[in-house]
């Protein structure tokens, strides 16, 4: 039986593998959000022996990643949970990062801002979160190419499309995700390096003894 293939997925994978293999260093355990065909899961696990790599989707996309990870032969590939951002988080446990690659655009922001509220509920305080795809800057297109792409997604579903850089970076951190990095990346995508801590509040002027 085929496999389900991405031709974006496998264009993208080694430009993304280039900074995550310097993000991503030692032993730990990586959520994937939104794990489509399986194949992101499946190169980066098998670039990265130490890590345990856990998968996720909507029940419809699991054949395929079960399909890629029995494939591949891989033990430190999970096989995936069944995740919709809107739905609890705190189902999961803690993990070091979390990855997801081409989703925010296919979400509605409401399922954005869940997204976003979701993380601390399983990210690890100092852990990561890496999001790759495109993005608007200052409300502009970065190439005629993505204000196409952002038609054509918007033709399909109207509150789907390319979400500001800025409106994301907002959201980030209202819920104590801040930006460490910004990479560009072929065909005018980017990815997004956030790192999770929660602020400490200031002690109230009642809370000292005079």
């Amino acid at each position: 039986m085929t496999k389900p293939f991405s031709e974006a997925c496998e264009r993208n994978k080694e430009p993304i593998f280039s900074h995550l293999s310097e993000i991503i260093t030692a032993p730990s355990r990586v959520l994937e959000i939104g794990s489509g065909t399986g194949q992101h899961a499946v190169y980066f696990a098998s670039q990265l022996p130490f890590v345990i790599w856990q998968t996720s989707d909507l029940v419809e996309n699991h054949f395929a990643i079960e399909q890629w990870i029995a494939f591949s032969g891989l033990s430190n590939v999970l096989p995936p949970l069944e995740l919709d951002v809107s739905a609890d988080f705190a189902l999961l446990t803690d993990f070091d990062f979390i990855f997801t690659a081409n989703t925010l655009h296919i979400m509605s922001w409401e399922k954005v801002i869940c997204f976003f509220q979701g993380i601390g509920k399983i990210l690890k305080i100092g852990g990561r979160l890496i999001i790759y795809g495109p993005f608007n800057y200052y409300g502009n297109y970065t190439s005629q190419s993505n204000a196409d792409f952002d038609a054509h997604l918007k033709y399909y579903n109207p509150l789907s499309g390319i979400r500001d850089f800025e409106a994301i970076l907002k959201l980030a951190k209202e819920n104590n995700l801040f930006l460490e990095n910004d990479f560009a990346l072929p065909a005018n995508n980017r990815l997004l390096v956030f790192s999770y801590s929660v602020k400490v509040s200031e002690p109230s002027p009642s809370s000292f003894s005079g």
